[in-house]
């Protein structure tokens, strides 16, 4: 796998080393010794940061170790610590965290970095969440899907060495159950992450059709890996914003996956506003 370079003459730094320090550094920020739940919110998603409660602490993500600043339109590169109410229970202190993509070249470690510090936070879960491409017509732009198991083809992977982990349920069933309490008729499907940054091309998408996935995206995979390794039970959602290239017939644009996520977004947030009370 790939890694973060470091600066000649030097040694790179552990990641779980790394997470550590910016864990402590997040307490310092957010005057919680510990926070529950975290999430990563991609396209169409980060609208329901405001709906999960009362944000105690929000700052660059820049001010802890190992983050960088968003590459991405529409991704405001902020960590929120929120208090989340629970009927007839302690609130929650959910950790929203931004995301670093594979394709920026920061290597496969910094993609990982921001769940390894929601482990060493003490959060328990994540959600992971993202805009994708469809491949079932039926399931339209604008259809939040439960993520049910994912085809890693980045070619990449966040553990490193001789690191073996099992990856049965690695989006989690039990927590699968908990968002059909929120929405019954949510689908799920299979994500199928590719590399990016180019779309994928039609004869991609028919590929990842025939080997099993309903969903297309450049994120998730690697996150949802290195959540499994770290401890953290995987919860995922994916986003339609598009069908994808060869499905609906129509030229593909990353403002487009924008505009979709902003007319989606009242949708996701209420999803996600009953979801993770319940984490």
């Amino acid at each position: 796998m790939t890694s973060a370079p470091s600066p000649a003459g030097t040694t790179p730094t552990d990641p779980f080393e790394l997470a550590a320090r910016a864990a402590a550094r997040l307490a310092e920020r957010t005057g919680a010794g510990t926070h529950d739940v975290a999430l990563v919110l991609g396209s169409g998603w980060a609208a329901a940061a405001d709906r999960l409660g009362e944000t105690v602490a929000q700052f660059p993500a820049t001010e802890l170790p190992g983050f960088s600043a968003p590459a991405v339109v529409g991704h405001a590169g902020l960590v929120r610590s929120i208090a989340v109410a629970r009927e007839g229970g302690a609130p929650l202190r959910a950790l929203v965290l931004p995301r670093t993509h594979v394709y920026e070249g920061r290597g496969v470690r910094a993609v990982a970095h921001g769940v390894r510090v929601a482990a060493a936070a003490g959060c328990r879960t994540v959600v992971l969440t993202n805009g994708c491409g469809g491949l079932d017509p039926a399931v339209p732009p604008g259809s939040p899907v439960l993520v049910a198991d994912h085809l890693n083809l980045t070619g990449e992977s966040p553990l490193e060495g001789a690191t073996f982990v099992d990856m049965t349920d690695l989006y989690s069933s039990r927590l699968r159950a908990l968002a059909r309490r929120v929405d019954p008729d949510l689908p799920e499907g299979v994500y199928a992450q590719f590399r990016g940054p180019q779309y994928e091309t039609p004869a991609e998408v028919r590929m990842a059709g025939v080997l099993g996935a309903q969903l297309v995206g450049m994120s998730t995979g690697l996150e949802a890996v290195a959540a499994r390794h770290a401890g953290l039970e995987v919860l995922g959602f994916s986003l339609v914003t598009n069908l994808a290239a060869g499905v609906g017939g129509e030229p593909l644009s990353h403002e487009e996956v924008l505009q979709a996520g902003r007319e989606a977004a009242p949708r996701c947030a209420a999803l996600l506003a009953g979801v993770v009370p319940l984490l």
